[in-house]
């Protein structure tokens, strides 16, 4: 699970209402019209501007921001030097074996194809394309997130349009217009917090996690061309740590 996510969350609103409840109660600041104004019109904005399949499919891609699935690059090096080792003593063929056992779909698919005798060249412009499709797939979960973090903000301003006209039309009845002032600015809040707080940092956390499990992809891509031309297990090493900082790199002993 993705510690930073949660904690981002619990902080921000944590803060937002301990500074609310430092100054007044905070039931005042619970609206169910402007809530709904706000949550409603959001979602149905969404659907407007996008198949409903990407709306439903948003609940998953929010999942992501939350948990992450991806090896490490270390594992992923050592399983390679290992791949590498075998296929050198024992032959492509020995790899066979192994492939049912590994979960990554990806590495499965690119071990396969290696195993069944496929030119480098052709299994490269395979798992090209793999992750061509990912990162499109990727990027359209955050840029659906991304829109909805745009719409909610205008939907309280909506709201607050909504609250003000019902303000003017009742300032005959004083009683009424303190009800009408609170949606007109809780929608605004609503908005603001639903955008700032989770939706547009959510597309980001999304954008950068796209950028990472593509480059564990690359990774995987590139070790596996390596296993298909025969390469040296050290050179293997040497590749795929070029894709790490420094910092991060593995030094075999």
């Amino acid at each position: 699970m993705d510690l930073g996510t949660l904690i981002g969350i619990v902080l921000s609103f944590g803060l937002v209402l301990s500074a609310i409840m430092t100054g007044s109660s905070l039931i005042i600041f619970v609206s169910v019209p402007s809530l709904l104004i706000v949550v409603g019109g959001t979602i149905g904005a969404g659907l407007v501007n996008y198949p409903m399949n990407y709306i439903i499919g948003v609940i998953g891609v929010i999942k992501n921001t939350f948990f992450s699935s991806l090896d490490s690059p270390a594992e992923i090096i050592d399983r390679f030097k290992d791949y590498a080792n075998r296929a050198r003593r024992e032959g492509i063929l020995s790899l066979e074996p192994l492939i049912k056992e590994i979960d990554d779909d990806y590495m499965r698919k690119g071990l396969q194809l290696t195993v069944d005798g496929l030119e480098p060249q052709t299994i490269q412009e395979i798992l090209e394309t793999e992750i061509s499709y990912l990162a499109e797939r990727h990027a359209t979960g955050a840029d659906v997130v991304s829109a909805l973090g745009t719409l909610a903000p205008a939907m309280g301003m909506i709201g607050t349009v909504i609250g003000l006209v019902q303000m003017l039309q009742t300032m005959s009845d004083p009683s009424s217009i303190g009800p009408a002032m609170a949606v007109a600015l809780l929608t605004t809040l609503y908005g603001a917090l639903i955008a700032n707080l989770i939706l547009m940092p959510m597309a980001g956390k999304l954008k950068a996690r796209s950028k990472e499990e593509i480059l564990l992809r690359e990774m995987i891509m590139e070790g596996i061309l390596s296993i298909s031309k025969g390469e040296n297990p050290r050179i293997i090493e040497e590749k795929l740590n070029s894709y790490l900082p420094p910092k991060d790199r593995i030094v075999s002993e």
